[in-house]
């Protein structure tokens, strides 16, 4: 028995749009992961340690700041730019402050240029891994580890890059649920008196 031509339309077309909303929906992490394994688009790698190798070469590693609009804390490098030899694990630091009088949670987003550094650039452990919370006037300086892999010099592209800048941009994001409940019981402390 053949089925119908409409059904059959109908059903073809349902698999289609259901196919494309699965592929759209599965496109944002899969390009996340792309651009982690690949370093495409300035994203730097990830590892738990750093490199055994290291080459009497040097670069220059620059550290930028930014803010999401509307984003009240202040936030700095501690440091402008490092010289440093390829392979070498480095250590810099962040600085933020919460001129307010609340807390704020606060996530960075990152990544490199030039871009074809992207994949080279490894960072060990980061402020950025993880969301931040300042409480009202607190200053505190968040570290990075990182270094550079020695293969950027054999890189068709990437072996001419001297200096790499990594760059921060901190935006607000919701309190976390313990924090908030700390919050609202320090305000209702403050209602009382």
């Amino acid at each position: 028995m053949a089925m119908d031509p409409k059904i059959k339309t109908v059903t073809r077309l349902v698999g289609v749009v259901v196919t494309m909303g699965a592929l759209a929906w599965a496109s944002v992490p899969f390009y996340d992961w792309f651009c982690r394994v690949t370093g495409f688009g300035g994203t730097p790698g990830v590892a738990s340690a750093g490199t055994d190798t290291v080459l009497d070469q040097t670069i220059k590693i620059r550290f930028d700041a930014s803010k999401e609009r509307g984003m009240p804390w202040e936030f700095k490098p501690v440091v402008r730019e490092v010289e440093m030899r390829i392979g070498e694990t480095g250590l810099a630091f962040y600085e933020a402050y919460n001129p307010t009088d609340k807390p704020i949670a606060g996530q960075a987003s990152y990544n490199v240029t030039p871009y074809e550094a992207g994949g080279f650039f490894t960072k060990i452990d980061c402020f950025c891994f993880t969301e931040q919370v300042l409480q009202p006037g607190e200053r505190v300086e968040m570290p990075v580890s990182f270094y550079v892999d020695p293969e950027i010099v054999t890189d068709r592209d990437a072996k001419y890059t001297h200096t790499i800048t990594l760059s921060y941009t901190f935006y607000e994001i919701d309190l976390p649920q313990e924090h908030a409940a700390l919050a609202q019981d320090v305000k209702t402390d403050k209602n009382k008196n």
